[in-house]
């Protein structure tokens, strides 16, 4: 089967200021546009509407995430032209699009989170319209704001709160594609969170591997803030990569039992699609702990790591295995970091209780 790919937030921006700048400036209603995207190739793009808004035109484009939908599939987004002074184009955020407040990101602080990938995009859409329009001779100044509908309710389904995005979406894509099952977006907000992290001064990252555990981290250390976490999901070695890059000393990671056995057996990427739980392993690292054969034998024909460790953790011998374990997937972060860093644990069970952590994490 074929995945469909869709298209960024980047490009459903370019697509609703050029439709809405050709209106502008011919006075015709576009049903469909065409419009650079930063890989080199061009897309044709529908247009949800276009209407006279007081001195200008507004446009919209419904975006559209192919077979790969995130929290911005169906959104619709939208682009208000009308004439300036001058001449150029002069992008402005609106409605929906957040506001960059902290350090580290590609955007500066106090501007619209539009990212210079899709800001470029933009600019040359508009410019081809008034090429189009007026021909090159002419000089023509035109103001383009960028808003999206329910923008600021659909920023909180992601990770610009924690950046220090403010009231409404990213305008975001250096494809202008979006590949169908890509893990590209997601390795991008790992690094935009560690750049944050190291801009506002945090020392040591707190990563999980997803929100509970976060949530238990942060219940367990209560001074640690917001922005000193990121959900790394399984991107374990690529995280731990992107921290050796940007020179962090140390690392705090809140993990759940069945993941760290998957790092302490060396998996560079988690998730149970691509690296399956080996228990008859864990079993021998029980088996070194001192826990009787016959628990052994019941790990390595077990089905899950929850199934396991509902057996093990009451056990005396149970300390001893996390301890080995935590070391196990320290020395794999390190080995992944590429560089000496201390790695440290804090390991949960499903209800938050702490069922062992290293000595930098007490």
């Amino acid at each position: 089967m074929t995945l469909r790919h869709g298209f960024t937030t980047g490009t459903a921006a370019a697509a609703a200021a050029k439709a809405a700048t050709l209106r502008l400036l011919t006075g015709r209603a576009q049903d469909s546009v065409e419009v650079p995207l930063p890989v080199g190739q061009r897309m044709t793009i529908t247009i949800l509407e276009s209407r006279v808004d007081g001195e200008g035109i507004m446009a919209a484009v419904v975006k559209d995430g192919g077979d790969d939908p995130d929290v911005t599939h169906r959104a619709v987004i939208r682009a208000r032209v009308r004439r300036g002074v001058g001449d150029g184009v002069v992008l402005r955020g609106g409605a929906g699009v957040g506001v960059v407040t902290r350090p580290g990101l590609p955007v500066p602080v106090g501007m619209p989170a539009i990212n210079p990938v899709p800001r470029q995009q933009i600019t040359l859409a508009v410019t081809e319209a008034m090429a189009a329009a007026c021909g090159m001779n002419e000089k023509v100044s035109l103001e383009v704001e960028i808003s999206v509908d329910r923008g600021e309710e659909l920023a909180q389904k992601t990770f610009n709160p924690r950046l220090g995005i403010i009231g409404g979406i990213s305008i975001l894509g250096t494809r202008g594609t979006v590949k169908p099952f890509s893990n590209a977006a997601y390795q991008a907000t790992i690094r935009q969170c560690l750049d944050v992290m190291q801009a506002c001064g945090a020392r040591t990252p707190c990563l999980t591997t997803g929100g509970r555990s976060e949530r238990f981290l942060r219940q367990a250390r209560p001074r640690t803030p917001e922005t000193a976490c990121v959900q790394v999901a399984d991107f374990f070695a690529y995280s731990m990569k992107e921290v050796g890059r940007r020179g962090f000393d140390s690392v705090l990671w809140g993990v759940f039992f069945g993941k760290l056995v998957k790092q302490a057996q060396g998996h560079r990427y988690t998730h149970a699609r691509s690296a399956e739980l080996d228990l008859t392993i864990l079993a021998g690292w029980c088996a070194d702990c001192g826990f009787d054969r016959h628990v052994c034998q019941k790990v390595a024909g077990g089905n899950t790591a929850m199934q396991a460790l509902e057996l093990l953790a009451p056990l005396p011998q149970s300390a001893t295995l996390f301890a080995l374990l935590t070391d196990k997937a320290a020395a794999a972060a390190r080995l992944f970091c590429g560089r000496e860093v201390g790695v440290d644990y804090m390991l949960f069970d499903f209800s938050g209780q702490i069922l062992h952590q290293t000595s930098e994490a007490a």
